[in-house]
């Protein structure tokens, strides 16, 4: 069996394809490819990741390509569940995935390497991750400038990374950068791409996470919204929207002969 053989099943959300997966078979996936030093993306994708990608032919084409794709948000775990009766019981939330990734790449020797966000984030990010799993190699620590690099930048990143030795390279860039980011470097680096997003500000302590209850009833998106209301209201108002009217048509045609 091949790495890719070893990935999920994906099912078409909006013609995004998600992963239908639980915590602890997207770690084995993950971790079995970093150990064989394997090219690939995973990204955890909310509803505004599904409605981006969605409404992006171009991006959507790549993030079709990725290993893996997964549920982040209980609104896309509710919809593989209606639509292909997956029987999902819990999303994988990134943040969470990055760290049960970190547990186990730490107890398996598996380098990890952080890049994304600004210095003020993934410094603290990398000091809190080290005292969580003290056995934890972080075997490198970046923020890149906020522009495009050059070409010459890039090719720098990629032998930085390659010289790291790391399995696993994380990635808070936000949707969609972070996800254009790991598939163009997919096949220069030697480890899994995770995009984990907004893992890199709740790890770092420079943004608070939503309570357990508002995580499990979906209402993270609420919570999110009350303490950024001017960056966000206008993604989850025309996101979420989107997502509900286009769910429903999606689901009538699944329940049509």
């Amino acid at each position: 069996m091949t790495t890719r053989d070893a990935w999920p099943r994906k099912h078409s959300i909006l013609g995004v394809e998600v992963s239908a997966t639980a915590y602890d078979d997207a770690v084995e996936a993950i971790m079995a490819a970093a150990h064989r030093r394997r090219g690939g993306v995973v990204s955890a994708f909310p509803v505004h990741g599904v409605v981006t990608a969605a409404r992006d032919p171009r991006l959507k084409a790549k993030v079709n390509t990725f290993e893996m794709v997964v549920p982040d948000g209980q609104p896309v775990r509710w919809a593989l569940n209606a639509i292909h009766r997956t029987g999902l019981e819990d999303r994988v939330y990134g943040p969470e995935l990055m760290l049960r990734l970190c547990r186990r790449a730490a107890e398996d020797d598996v380098g990890v390497y952080i890049y994304g966000s600004h210095p003020g984030v993934v410094g603290p990010l990398r000091n809190n991750l080290v005292r969580w799993f003290p056995k934890l190699r972080v075997v490198g620590c970046e923020a890149p400038p906020f522009r495009p690099l050059t070409a010459e930048e890039d090719r720098e990143v990629v032998e930085r990374i390659r010289r790291s030795g790391a399995g696993l390279v994380f990635l808070g860039l936000g949707c969609p950068l972070q996800d254009e980011f790991a598939f163009s470097h997919r096949d220069r680096v030697d480890a899994i791409n995770v995009c984990v997003g907004a893992a890199f500000d709740f790890h770092s302590g420079n943004k608070r996470m939503a309570p357990r209850w508002m995580q499990r009833t979906g209402l993270e998106w609420l919570f999110r919204l009350c303490e950024e209301p001017r960056r966000l209201w206008r993604r989850y108002l025309v996101t979420n929207s989107v997502f509900a009217a286009r769910l429903c048509v999606e689901f009538v045609r699944s329940r049509v002969p």
